[in-house]
């Protein structure tokens, strides 16, 4: 089985989630403002989480159904957050990202997004690309737009977040819609 790669940018280097890496993510994960704005970050973000989450992922590169990284500074090795490819299956992937509340409006989040892109498209050979955020927060999209994706639509009542059914936008990358 092939090892994850390290992947770099000006400021940041991606690499593979390692269970140290649990106390972090739980405490950035657990703000209320990174669950209140993404569709699968549960809160609270109880104790063993993290742990769990990591393990998954691990597991789901080694199954070649997703490539998740940690993003960190490469300054100082400071985890700032987590960007990666779910649901990795045939040509396609799903983008998803996270920055923790103290690294918000860096561009630290379009510059992992850009570079995970790339990986996707030259070394997964991926053909297309899809994301998707909740309506009521534009940040997602803003970071969509930057590394290239196309708003495709607007699905009403499409998550439950919270108990809250919200209103989900989605967005695409690729050979197919480049055409």
């Amino acid at each position: 089985m092939r090892q994850q790669p390290l992947l770099t940018t000006e400021r940041l280097v991606l690499r593979p989630l390692e269970l140290s890496d649990a106390p972090k993510i739980q405490q950035f994960a657990g703000d209320p403002n990174i669950a209140n704005g993404t569709i699968n970050v549960p809160h609270p973000y109880d104790d063993g989480v993290a742990g769990q989450w990591i393990g998954k992922n691990i597991a789901g590169w080694q199954s070649q159904k997703s490539a998740i990284f940690a993003i960190t500074l490469k300054s100082n090795n400071q985890l700032v957050g987590c960007i990666g490819l779910h649901n990795i299956e045939g040509e396609t992937a799903q983008l998803g990202f996270w920055i923790g509340v103290p690294y918000w409006g860096k561009g630290y989040c379009t510059e992992a997004s850009a570079r995970i892109v790339e990986f996707g498209f030259r070394r997964l050979n991926l053909q297309l690309l899809y994301a998707r955020h909740l309506s009521r927060d534009s940040a997602p999209g803003k970071v969509m737009q930057k590394i290239g994706m196309r708003h495709i639509t607007t699905k009403n009542d499409a998550a439950r977040v919270n108990m809250i059914t919200e209103n989900v936008e989605y967005y695409e990358l690729g050979v197919l819609i480049e055409a």
